[in-house]
């Protein structure tokens, strides 16, 4: 039987690794093992900055429709009690973007929550 020699194949793995690690400073862009470290870290990261995306847009969201249901007399904790109570369902990212760019609507939707929580 042949013997199998996988040259090819570890060269091949090795430049992926490398060109993952383009930009990186110093030996970790150069040196194979310093590099796949730093990659695995990275992609490691990654991962995770993708989740805390998600927490960090809702926060923001939340931060913003809280600012704009002060402006109209509420509490963000109420407002949503009162949408709830009134069947709006609309989604925190969509409310955000009514109260940064269309006020006049965001004070309708105050106005309806503060009717059906009185």
């Amino acid at each position: 039987m042949a013997r199998v020699k996988g040259a090819m194949m570890t060269r091949k793995r090795r430049n992926k690794v490398l060109k993952l690690a383009k930009g990186y400073w110093g030996a970790k862009s150069k040196h194979f093992k310093m590099a796949n470290e730093q990659v695995m870290k990275s992609l490691k990261y990654a991962y995770t900055g993708r989740r805390l995306k998600k927490r960090d847009f809702r926060s923001l969201w939340i931060t913003r429709i809280s600012a704009a249901c002060k402006m109209n007399g509420m509490n963000y904790s109420t407002f949503m009690n009162g949408l709830k109570k009134a069947g709006v369902e609309i989604n925190r990212k969509m409310l955000s973007e009514l109260a940064v760019n269309d006020k006049a609507a965001f004070t309708q939707l105050t106005e309806l929550a503060k009717s059906k929580l009185a």
